[in-house]
């Protein structure tokens, strides 16, 4: 138990090093893209009114400064009010959450559900017509990007056949295209994790003797063998899961949902510094605790991790 929590202690440290690393280059990174008062004045704003926008919102202090003022804000769960409606930063993040989440999570189940039938299914007959069938689907969801996969959907689904919309969160059918574009890849890759490990696990002693015992194939793939040939899935499916957070960015960009990825878009593009660094933040808390859960699960089941 030691070990275990000596593991755990030095993830949490890292994984706060990492944390306020990334705020800080967030930060700095955020005001090389130009002055706000450009985008919220007009083109012939005077100049007294330029300087008076920027005082308001104090970036005619130093940088340096301006950074001292957001990391004691920030220790408060203070980042600012949003430049666009003037709400807190942090809630209006917190508002796009949930969806994000949830599309996440529906994303997930469905990827490892998949992941496991069809792995496991290839892995029966290594060779055979399913198992290079879906290698190469599998192959194609892991290579091709998101946003083209998203573009090709929307062009037949929703522009030649019209049976699927196109964005927004009206009802199921319009979860269909976003939830489908972001599974393709963990799927793909859960599939051949699943595939190889299990071929490993078919060729293991206590299989052979399951067999000539006359125990039926359909449990011993799916009952005596998958069980034993989870622990590499479960660390694959918690590195999907923290990457379908940041995949979902350009999801919700493209199919208008109205979660984290969209909000941190629109701030990006309208210089919403404060909405940005909330975003980032949010991301990365999600990421870094899903990780220190990932590593937990993965340091209990195989002490061989503590070391």
């Amino acid at each position: 138990m030691g070990a275990l929590s000596g593991h755990i202690a030095k993830r949490v440290l890292h994984s706060v090093l990492a944390l306020i690393g990334l705020l800080v280059l967030v930060f700095f990174l955020a005001r090389l893209t130009g002055n706000p008062a450009d985008l919220y004045l007009p083109i012939d704003a005077a100049p007294e009114l330029r300087q008076q926008f920027s005082a308001e919102h104090g970036f005619n202090d130093p940088v340096i400064e301006q950074f001292g003022h957001y990391v004691g804000a920030a220790l408060h769960l203070d980042f600012g009010q949003s430049l666009r409606d003037g709400r807190p930063a942090l809630a209006i993040v917190l508002a796009g959450a949930p969806w994000t989440l949830m599309l996440a999570a529906i994303t997930m189940v469905i990827s490892l559900a998949l992941g496991i039938v069809i792995g496991s299914l290839a892995a029966a007959k290594p060779g055979g017509l399913f198992d290079r069938v879906t290698t190469f689907l599998s192959l194609m969801g892991v290579a091709a990007p998101n946003f083209w996969i998203g573009i090709v959907g929307i062009l037949v689904f929703a522009i030649w056949l019209r049976v699927l919309p196109t964005s927004g969160t009206g009802g199921p059918l319009y979860w269909i295209l976003p939830v489908t574009v972001l599974a393709l890849r963990p799927c793909g890759i859960l599939a051949q994790v699943v595939r190889a490990s299990m071929i490993g696990a078919l060729s293991s002693g206590y299989v052979k003797t399951a067999r000539a015992k006359g125990v039926r194939r359909r449990s011993i793939i799916f009952v005596h063998t998958l069980r034993n040939a989870m622990l590499p899935v479960i660390t694959v499916a918690g590195d999907q899961a923290a990457s379908l957070v940041n995949g979902a960015v350009i999801v919700e960009t493209m199919f208008g949902f109205p979660g984290i990825g969209h909000i941190m878009i629109d701030a990006i593009l309208y210089r919403d510094f404060a909405v940005v660094q909330a975003t980032v933040l949010v991301i990365a808390v999600a990421v870094f605790i899903l990780n220190l859960v990932i590593d937990f699960a993965y340091a209990a089941l195989d002490p061989r991790v503590r070391a």
